[in-house]
């Protein structure tokens, strides 16, 4: 059972999210499913990339929650030219006017920063989207031989367009694998069409009230580490990750015939914890295998490679996801069926 402090945390998280999303709503017309998967992520502490066609507000989404969030918010443009030093920071030599000395000093980049917005990060080349892996992993970056810490908390959120290829560089699989959160922003219905539209053609002024501070997130983080999560729910996350991968044993026909590669263990782990964040945003203070299933598309759509079959008949990740949980069921004690419930039996 929760202690009191315990419910009272987790009541505090609940409120947070309340408030930010209500300032987010006064800007932000829509996309509540988009808006919740931010929050998961950040308090579970993840990354998280956006990808939709331009015009539906990614940028202002992301630009919106650090000004609620009372955050230290930079901007990167991607572009071809970007350098991993345009990043990170760069070593100058510096005269010192007493001594008449030289040294070299390090100036920061804009990834020093609690949220970083990487616009457009599929524009520029591999060698400056590696920039962001340790900082990403670490949250520290190394320059000139030295570590340096980045202020937590820290997250990256990136943005991408799926329908311009050329001048693009995809991101690499380990690249992608940092992000627990592959987000998908969809068009707005009609009405909020209507309300986007009567919104910003007017003039109307929007203040956004901050919310939240950088100890007080850091708080809330270390309060969804404590959700307690039952051991059939972590063996139900463990086994549609497994299941993803072609190779095992007890793979479905359609992983064998649409997947080339499945997710590594980091879903697993992300698909608790983004569970965790949830339950909490829920008002609950544990984790239920209903949670997994909520958080599965955003965690497993970019870990999973399809093949070529899988191309040529439209066969998606989210479509595979969506198998996979129809596939992976909770007996009626409680414990996630097929293959691996018994290897763990036996």
């Amino acid at each position: 059972m929760p202690q009191d402090n315990d419910v009272q945390a987790v009541q505090e998280l609940n409120e947070a999210c309340r408030l930010i999303t209500e300032q987010l709503g006064r800007v932000i017309v829509g996309q509540q499913q988009v808006i919740e998967e931010l929050l998961i992520a950040m308090f579970a502490r993840g990354h998280c990339l956006l990808v939709g066609v331009p015009g539906l507000a990614k940028t202002l989404m992301i630009r919106t929650l650090a000004d609620a969030l009372a955050l230290q918010f930079n901007r990167i443009q991607f572009t071809p030219d970007l350098m991993p030093a345009d990043i990170t920071g760069t070593e100058v030599i510096q005269e010192d006017k007493v001594s008449g000395t030289r040294g070299f000093k390090f100036l920061k980049g804009p990834i020093f920063a609690n949220v970083l917005l990487a616009d457009e990060i599929n524009r520029t080349p591999p060698k400056t989207q590696s920039a962001l892996l340790e900082a990403m992993q670490e949250y520290q970056i190394t320059a000139g031989g030295s570590r340096h810490r980045l202020e937590e908390p820290f997250f990256v959120l990136a943005t991408q367009n799926p329908i311009e290829h050329e001048g693009t560089y995809p991101l690499p699989e380990a690249q992608l694998d940092r992000f627990m959160f592959h987000i998908v922003v969809d068009y707005p219905n009609e009405e909020e069409e209507c309300r986007i539209v009567r919104q910003t053609t007017a003039d109307i002024e929007t203040h956004i009230a901050p919310t939240l501070t950088g100890p007080q997130i850091l708080s809330l983080q270390k309060i969804v580490r404590r959700v307690p999560v039952a051991d059939h729910v972590i063996r139900y996350a463990v086994e549609i990750v497994r299941r993803t991968r072609a190779a095992a044993v007890d793979a479905p026909d359609f992983i064998r015939s649409y997947v080339q590669w499945g997710a590594g263990p980091r879903a697993s782990q992300y698909l608790i914890l983004g569970a965790k964040a949830r339950a909490v945003l829920k008002g609950r203070f544990h984790a239920t295998c209903e949670d997994v299933r909520a958080v599965a598309c955003p965690v497993l759509r970019h870990r999973i490679l399809t093949n070529f079959n899988a191309e040529a008949e439209g066969i998606k990740p989210d479509e595979i996801v969506r198998r996979l949980i129809a596939c992976v069921k909770v007996g009626a004690d409680g414990e996630a069926s097929g293959a691996l419930k018994r290897g763990i039996a036996n």
